[in-house]
């Protein structure tokens, strides 16, 4: 879910009887806040970029497009030539009649030929190019920085990869089409001319009214377009918001309350679609009534050529096939415009979620962690936040030595989490430095430094596979054996062999058919499957049952045997037999120690304890303000 702004005029905006202030679903930003505003030239480079690879069958596709357009150009001539050659003077031309016959049904046949050709070709790129396009997609945003995710909602990233890919598939299928729109419309200008020229003026005399029409429809049209792709991310977003929330809306009896405010975003998207849809078609009416103006030109205008013997009649049917195949293409491109439009729009957010800066990258020469690291963990002076100017770590120093277990206790907003995910690497810190292992974790490849460390959250996440690929979802060639071990070894065994398939059993989304302790069980045998040198346990124990965690405590003892384990945990119970004790208060230690130091110090960490807090999450806000202040701590 992501951050929800929080604006000042929002008391002034609530009206009596509206809804309640600051109720929200979704996002309210626009999505420029993230991804820029501008229109960016190299969007059809970098679509191009894509397509590039099957440009040879690009080439075919236009070749028989071409073809496909020539025999276009070609029917009404043939037509033209058999009743001015083979029906003159009322005495047809047996002879003549057959060859055009001949000529004609050649022509035809050529016709589908090369229209099946392109309608294949084109339609095998634009899926092949599609499947690239959200390959290259989720393999980057699987990369991006947890700060770009943190901030970025769920349903505005699906939009992209569905909605905005489906609208490039649209014009690529007719893309190709439109080379062959354009051929055809300045093929039938020549032939036009060269049939007749003062005729062929005439008839294209309705022209400049179209273009005029034109000039001033393209900018609305494009702002429209814009806008509903703009409306439709949003919606989106709210909705893939109500749905991953749907245990909170319904405990919290917001149903209602969710519902009108979706109901406005999906209101504001159909009058934004709407809008689209109009400029869409409304160069459809104005190009028939300028194809009907024409025709009725040329029927009274060649008429009387006719009758006065200055022109052909064939000619004249001829114009007349010429004057509807005119108008085809214009109607084709002017719908095919709209399609551009919506593709341009797509492409520009499309090509903003690959432009996502990768925060995190290796470094030019980054090292590979050996397996066979001494697991040390050090923090020399750190300084890390996640807004400017607000640091949740202040100039923070310690080690974990090899095969130490060191917890991290303090309340919440200390800078624990913040301190385990700079050991992976997840951010980078504005000052120090995080060594792992002896190296500067910047220093590292990210693959090598995430093979040496298995996290386990609070909060675990299952994935809608089998138990066993779970399991062994850090380390795919573990084999049977090894997760059955790992599972036995956290005392998850037992009651995996009770699911109805065993270790076969698939999950539901997030492991919704297991209970809150199993799922973390399961996440304990992964880490231990994945036999990484350094533990992490994100507040593990934090949400589940005391039975849960008395399972857990046994197996803790085997899972950070030969490792090194750093351990996040509000229960004070939990850290008791940690080889040592960090306390974390507004992103600074204050204590360090194992429990017994600790309590000969008779720190907050023994007041806490004697007074038998259960966690810190209990500790009144007084006793807070009392604590020593870094920097003067024994």
């Amino acid at each position: 879910m992501s951050v929800q702004s929080q604006d000042d005029e929002d008391d002034d905006k609530a009206d009596a009887g509206a809804q309640p202030i600051k109720a929200v679903v979704g996002s309210h930003r626009h999505e420029e806040e993230i991804f820029g505003k501008a229109y960016d030239p190299r969007i059809v480079r970098r679509i191009w970029s894509f397509v590039n690879p099957y440009r040879s069958r690009i080439l075919v596709s236009v070749a028989a497009v071409l073809v496909f357009t020539l025999t276009q150009l070609a029917i009404p001539l043939i037509i033209r030539y058999a009743i001015d050659h083979g029906m003159a003077a009322g005495q047809p031309n047996h002879s003549v009649l057959g060859w055009t016959v001949c000529v004609f049904a050649a022509t035809i046949l050529v016709n589908y030929a090369a229209s099946y050709v392109q309608e294949s070709v084109v339609g095998k790129v634009a899926e092949d190019v599609l499947s690239d396009l959200r390959r290259a997609m989720f393999g980057h945003l699987q990369r991006v920085s947890l700060a770009f995710m943190d901030k970025t909602e769920v349903g505005r990233l699906m939009s992209r990869l569905q909605g905005d890919v489906n609208s490039m598939q649209e014009f690529l299928e007719t893309s190709v089409m439109s080379v062959g729109d354009i051929a055809l419309l300045f093929g039938i200008v020549t032939v036009l001319l060269w049939l007749d020229l003062r005729l062929g003026l005439l008839t294209l005399s309705t022209m400049p009214a179209l273009f005029i029409v034109r000039l001033f429809w393209l900018p609305r049209a494009k702002v429209a377009f814009m806008a509903a792709h703009e409306t439709n991310s949003i919606a989106n977003g709210a909705l893939a918001e109500g749905i991953h929330g749907v245990r909170t809306v319904q405990s919290l009896e917001r149903q209602h309350v969710n519902f009108d405010l979706y109901d406005e975003k999906v209101l504001t998207n159909l009058r934004t679609h709407l809008t689209s849809a109009k400029y869409a078609q409304v160069m459809v009416p104005i190009v028939d009534t300028l194809t009907g103006i024409a025709m009725a030109t040329v029927i009274v205008v060649g008429g009387s050529m006719v009758l006065n013997s200055s022109l052909d009649i064939g000619v004249m049917v001829a114009f007349l096939f010429y004057i509807q195949r005119f108008f085809d293409p214009i109607r084709s491109l002017t719908m095919q415009y709209s399609v551009m439009q919506r593709a341009m729009a797509s492409g520009q957010r499309i090509s903003e979620v690959l432009d996502v800066p990768l925060d995190i990258n290796d470094k030019p020469g980054a090292i590979t962690l050996s397996r066979d690291n001494d697991g040390s963990v050090e923090f020399r002076h750190v300084t890390f936040g996640y807004r400017p100017n607000l640091p949740v770590l202040k100039n923070v120093s310690f080690r974990v030595n090899p095969g130490e277990t060191v917890a991290l206790v303090g309340p919440t907003g200390s800078g624990k989490s913040s301190s385990m995910a700079l050991v992976h690497r997840f951010y980078d810190v504005w000052s120090g430095q995080v060594l792992v292992g002896g190296h500067d974790v910047r220093d590292l490849t990210q693959d090598s430094l995430g093979e040496q460390i298995a996290m386990v959250l609070q909060e675990p996440f299952l994935f809608s596979s089998t138990v066993l690929e779970n399991i062994r979802y850090n380390k795919i060639d573990a084999t049977r054996e090894d997760v059955i071990r790992a599972a036995r070894a956290v005392g998850a065994h037992d009651f995996i062999e009770q699911l109805p398939d065993g270790y076969d059993t698939m999950l539901e989304q997030r492991g919704g058919n297991l209970s809150l302790g199993q799922r973390q069980l399961i996440s304990f045998a992964r880490a231990l499957v994945a036999d990484a040198k350094i533990l992490v346990l994100d507040e593990a124990t934090a949400s589940i049952d005391s039975y849960t965690e008395m399972l857990i405590q046994k197996a803790l003892a085997t899972l950070l045997e030969g490792r090194t384990g750093l351990v996040i945990a509000h229960r004070l119970a939990t850290v008791r037999g940690a080889d040592r004790i960090i306390v974390l208060q507004n992103g600074e230690i204050i204590e360090s120690g194992n429990h017994e130091q600790l309590m000969r110090k008779k720190g907050l960490y023994a007041r806490l304890y004697n007074m038998n807090y259960a966690s810190f999450d209990d500790i009144p806000d007084e006793m807070l303000e009392a604590t020593v202040p870094a920097g003067q701590a024994t």
